[in-house]
Formats: structure tokens, sequence, C-alpha cells
């Protein structure tokens, strides 16, 4: 199992009070990794434009530093800002960390002329570019993420001293989402690229569980020929990439991602008001649907949050807070450490069928069933 939480609020908070609620929940990991995802980002020595993308990732060595630089430099990214880490490499067990990157760039003047979508896409196609170099030179430098405001850092070793290893302890960066994973490596060998959350085009998710039903899906989501759906080193980076499908392919609502990881069954469908449409849904997502155990925890982009859990709900998750300021985690622990002055007699696990959402306005969460109506795309 994993460890997992997030906390969103109204106003920017420090990272480095997430790590030390996953604290509170430490037996559930091995410390063999901690992930970290920053959405609605703030510099104390940096005045940042949402607008702009953001590059997380690792120069493992100088060489790789340097073909980076080339790289941007080349396709007309003109670097805006560096965030440069107060390290404590004693802390990291990993002796290859030459520089942490966390750098906002300005978009190149070629993309002025281009649609949303397309620059969407050339953001990825960046991002997977850079992971292919480091994985063409040996490893030597690991790519995260490049989008506006998102930051993401993965590292081997306890929440606390990665946390410290990096400086975040010092508050000099704050985030309106922060999304954290003490991930327990039980299937897979340690790879950073493994460690949850996992993201695309704006899009991230992590999960305590295991999916049985990965190697199906992920042969799907392969066989569309979208160029991001690839990577697999982890059984859960497919829910990331099922969420991507849902609201980016298919332009469904998120309520309709329940419906194809863990459908209703044909005789709940025939009592349904959409079961026709739900039923062909199924139909055509059929190999999307997940074997869990599994809780899912998510946000997009405009910082709508999500919790969800398979039907077996053998990996339980709650949700705590107040208007302006929520807490998801494995544990009641970990939402007491987060919000600690909340009213607890609040607090929420949800049922098979449900979906939490917490809209971007956080003033309250909504708690949708699949058994209820969701708004459906018009039709053409």
């Amino acid at each position: 199992m994993c460890r997992l939480a997030l906390k969103t609020a109204s106003e920017p908070f420090s990272p480095y009070t997430v790590l030390q609620a996953m604290e509170a929940m430490q037996e559930g990991y091995d410390g063999s990794g901690l992930g970290l995802l920053l959405r609605g980002l703030d510099f104390t020595d940096y005045s940042y434009n949402a607008r702009d993308p953001v590059f997380s990732g690792i120069a493992h060595t100088e060489a790789a530093l340097h073909r980076f630089n080339a790289f941007m430099q080349d396709r007309g990214f003109d670097l805006k800002y560096d965030h440069e880490f107060e390290m404590d490499l004693f802390k990291i067990e990993a002796t290859d960390r030459h520089k942490y990157i966390l750098r906002v760039f300005k978009t190149p003047k070629a993309w002025k002329s281009l649609t949303q979508d397309e620059i969407d896409l050339e953001m990825m196609l960046t991002r997977l570019a850079l992971r292919k170099d480091g994985e063409e030179n040996g490893g030597d430098f690991t790519a995260f993420s490049f989008w506006p405001d998102v930051a993401m850092m993965k590292e081997v070793g306890w929440p606390l001293d990665v946390g410290e290893a990096l400086g975040l302890d010092s508050h000099r960066i704050k985030s309106r989402v922060c999304m954290a994973q003490g991930r327990q490596n039980t299937n897979w060998g340690i790879n950073l690229y493994a460690c949850h959350p996992f993201f695309i085009q704006g899009i991230a998710s992590m999960t305590n569980g295991e999916n049985t039903a990965f190697l199906p899906i992920k042969d799907w989501l392969s066989g569309k020929g979208f160029p991001g759906y690839i990577g697999y080193q982890s059984d859960s980076e497919v829910f990331a990439h099922i969420l991507h499908y849902v609201v980016k392919q298919l332009k469904l609502p998120l309520e309709a991602y329940k419906h194809i990881i863990t459908p209703l069954t044909t005789e709940a469908l025939k009592d349904h008001p959409q079961g026709d449409f739900l039923l062909g849904l199924r139909n055509v997502c059929r190999r999307l649907i997940i074997d869990g155990p599994n809780a899912v925890i998510a946000s997009l982009p405009d910082e709508t949050c999500l919790l969800a859990m398979d039907a077996k709900k053998m990996r339980p998750a709650t949700i705590g807070g107040k208007p302006g300021e929520w807490a998801i985690a494995s544990e009641m622990c970990g939402v007491a450490a987060m919000i600690p002055d909340r009213d607890p007699s609040l607090d929420y696990q949800p049922m098979r069928e449900h979906t939490i959402i917490v809209p971007p306005d956080r003033q309250e969460f909504q708690i949708w069933s699949q058994f209820d109506q969701f708004p459906l795309p018009q039709a053409a």
C-alpha cells in the first residue's frame, strides 16, 4: 500500500506542511519514494504569471544540464525564472542529483498562432522529447512535467527528509494544491517515473492499491495512438491517462470518470435515467474497467480535485476541512494533521458509488453518486 495526501486551499501554503502531515501515516509506507505535485504556484522571490510553462525535472549530470539548456534555447524558450533549491544532499539517498530543475519559461514566439489545444500538445511533446533524450543517454535526465502553474518533485526517501533535502522547509515555494504520495515499493523496481503522482497535460492522479487489470488497460490506451499514453513504469499511471481520455478526448464531464473505471451493472443501468448512454459508454470503454482495490485522488488544471474508489472499497480515503480549505488522505489522521481546526464530525468517507469533487471555489465538497444524473455534452 501507499499513503496519499492532498490539500487544496484558497490561500497558498507550503508543501512542507503536507509532508509533516504524511508523518502521521508513516506506518503505511516504507520510505522508498516521495512524489509531490504543486498547483497554483506562489514564489517568495518571483511574481509568477500562471500562463507561463514551468519545467520540473532532474539533471543527473552536468552534460545533461547543458543538453537541456541547449534544447530549450534551440526551441525558442526564454528563461524567466530559475528556482534555486536550498539543497542538503546529505539527506538524499541517491548520489547522482547534479541539479533539481524548476524553471519558468516564456513560450516561443512561434506558438502565438497556435490554438490552445495545439499549445497543450506542444508542451506535452516537449516534455516527452526531454524524457526520451534522458533515456537515450543512460537515464541522465528526468522530466517530470512541463505545464503552466505546475511543479513536480520526486525522490527516494522519507517525506520529511526529502522535503528538507530540497529546502521546502524554507517555505520559499507555495501552492494552492499539493498532492503527496509515499510509495511502498511492492511490485516494481525503484524508478522516479514510477512514483506517484502521474501527470499528463495538466491532469494529475495518485493511487493507493493495485490495478490487476493494468496490462489490458495499458494495451488499449497505447493503441489509441496518442503520444502521451506511454511510460507505464507503474500500474497506477493508467488512472491519470484514463482521466485524461475522459475529459480531454471524449470531452465528458468529470462524473463520467467513475462510470468508466467502475461501471454500474446492467441490472442497475436498466433503472438509471441515463442508462442507455451509460450502457453504450461501458461497452465502448470496457477495456478501461479497473480491478482494484484502489483509491484514486486527482486534480485538474482549474484546481478541481476529486476522490473515487473501486467497488471493493478496500483502500479507503477520507475528506475533511472547512470552506476555503480541504484535505483528502488515506487515513483520518492525515486529514487531521493537514487541517486540525476543522469540525471532524463532518469528515466523510465515500462509498463505492461515490465521487467526491472539490470545485475551484473550495466552499464545500460535492458528493456525487453514480445513480445521479450528470450533464451530457450536446450533440453537434
